[in-house]
């Protein structure tokens, strides 16, 4: 089952030279409803896109599983508006799921999902200082430059999200749009683990701001860098200073600025960063 991503919209267009009425693609946002052993864990409002690997990122960097092995089938099916995902786990991760879910209150569409406890927003967030990838300045502008040119979406649009993952030396591997920036991320998620590239080996991209949940997502993926177009916020800082990850975030053409781990960066980078 698919659905068009884009959907052309009429509007009255303002320029130097006056008004007219003209055509416009905008993107499609959907209710995706995430649920398991019949049961909807989350709703999100997303892309009606790469649905499999969106369900794959997000029991993935949601924790609910620790492979896609461990996931036995997915199946998308229509849901009048929306569109529903039923992901059936193997019998282990499912009996561990359904100890999860005892534990938590109802589902929440939103970047924090299934949790009631602060406890539990703040889980701990996987260690990735033993990575030994480094990047020199030129990957990061090569990288935020070539994710520019694989986001078709947004080319037509220009609201979408996008989050891709960078090989020094190859370029970027996978790239992934949504209307969502949590769910692009869990979309690129799953479709590195599906395709099995090791998280380890590269950086995410993101064209986001760098919030906490994309942090722990990034982790979840095992990438030690992540670099955004966009700021962090003080938390996201915090979190990535402690699971040893390099953070790099508001890249301007040649300029960005270093938050955490400078270490990564060679070309002379961190001997700057204080």
């Amino acid at each position: 089952m698919t659905r068009p991503p884009l959907a052309s919209t009429t509007r009255i267009a303002r320029r130097a030279g006056g008004t007219k009425a003209a055509a416009r693609m905008v993107p499609e946002e959907t209710p995706v409803a995430l649920s398991y052993a019949g049961t909807t864990h989350a709703v999100m409002m997303a892309s009606p896109a790469d649905l499999e690997d969106f369900a794959t990122g997000f029991s993935l960097t949601e924790g609910i599983v620790a492979s896609p092995e461990e996931i036995d089938a997915i199946t998308v099916e229509e849901a009048g508006e929306g569109i529903d995902i039923q992901i059936r786990l193997k019998d282990t991760a499912n009996r561990q799921f359904e100890a999860r879910r005892r534990r938590l209150a109802g589902p929440v569409g939103c970047g924090l999902c299934g949790i009631e406890s602060i406890d539990e927003a703040m889980r701990q967030t996987r260690d990735v200082s033993a990575s030994l990838l480094t990047l020199s300045a030129d990957d990061i502008v090569r990288a935020v430059g070539d994710l520019s040119r694989l986001q078709p979406l947004h080319a037509q649009t220009g609201a979408v999200h996008a989050a891709g993952f960078y090989l020094a030396g190859k370029g970027i591997v996978a790239a992934r749009e949504d209307v969502g920036r949590h769910n692009a991320l869990d979309k690129l998620a799953g479709a590195l683990a599906l395709a099995g590239v090791d998280g380890s080996t590269g950086a995410v991209l993101v064209t986001s701001r760098v919030s906490v949940e994309m942090v722990q997502k990034a982790a979840a993926i095992g990438s030690p860098v992540i670099i955004a177009i966009s700021a962090p916020t003080a938390l996201a800082v915090r979190t990535a200073e402690d699971a040893g990850m390099t953070l790099v975030a508001l890249v301007r053409g040649e300029e960005f600025d270093v938050f955490t781990h400078p270490h990564r960066l060679t070309s002379g980078v961190a001997r700057h960063v204080a």
